[in-house]
């Protein structure tokens, strides 16, 4: 069941803890959350529970994605019954996409860690499609963010570095909102994203060593 999985604690070979790729990039913040969270409120809606509704279907979605590409059978208990509707379409649109393509895969939802980069990571999918060695990324949104495109570099790196080659780089957008197509959405090159995941990484690091000197100046 997808909201049993535990949180991913990535370390190293000498089993020091890396900081996630995800965690990195939450260092940018987003103007556009504040924004939307007052529009919930406009409306009438706790955005708190609109957003905890969101992460269940994009929980839920993502889980299923991967439940068709392994062949296995999904376990959806738990779950509310309005979850469950608002992921069918979605998952409709992901057949309709997948039966045009032919996917070979090789890495599903598999923990990597960086000992060059000292990051870790868990990319969606790495594999062939239609014969081209490709990652994708889910995601369940209402739009393709820059902030995808920093992650799926950094994924790329992680694949990269252990020694799987990537041709091709894909966000599959979910649309979460009736109406909403699926979209593939190549990446291209992904050269200045890994460069803003990069200076992402140096802040939060820096940041860091800020409060570890202010701890060490209070003690003093």
């Amino acid at each position: 069941m997808p909201n049993d999985q535990p949180h991913t604690i990535y370390r190293d070979k000498d089993g020091v803890r890396l900081v996630s790729v995800t965690t990195y990039i939450h260092i940018l913040g987003s103007g556009g959350i504040v924004h939307w969270a007052w529009q919930q409120g406009v409306a009438g809606l706790d955005y708190r529970k609109v957003r905890d509704m969101y992460g269940d279907i994009g929980t839920v979605s993502h889980y299923l994605a991967f439940c068709k590409l392994t062949g296995t059978e999904p376990d959806l208990s738990g779950y509310e019954e309005s979850i469950l509707l608002a992921t069918e379409r979605p998952m409709v649109k992901f057949d309709e996409w997948l039966s045009g393509k032919k996917l070979e895969p090789m890495l599903l939802e598999e923990p990597m860690v960086s000992e060059k980069y000292r990051f870790g990571g868990t990319p969606d999918y790495y594999g062939l499609v239609d014969g081209v060695k490709t990652l994708l990324d889910f995601k369940t949104s209402n739009a393709v963010h820059q902030d995808y495109l920093y992650q799926v570099a950094a994924y790329g790196k992680l694949l990269e570095e252990h020694g799987h080659q990537v041709d091709d780089y894909r966000i599959i957008r979910f649309g979460r909102d009736e109406g909403d197509e699926l979209e593939d959405y190549p990446c291209g090159d992904l050269t200045k994203h890994w460069d803003v995941f990069l200076s992402c990484q140096r802040i939060y690091n820096l940041q860091k060593e800020i409060r570890q000197d202010g701890k060490k100046r209070l003690v003093e």
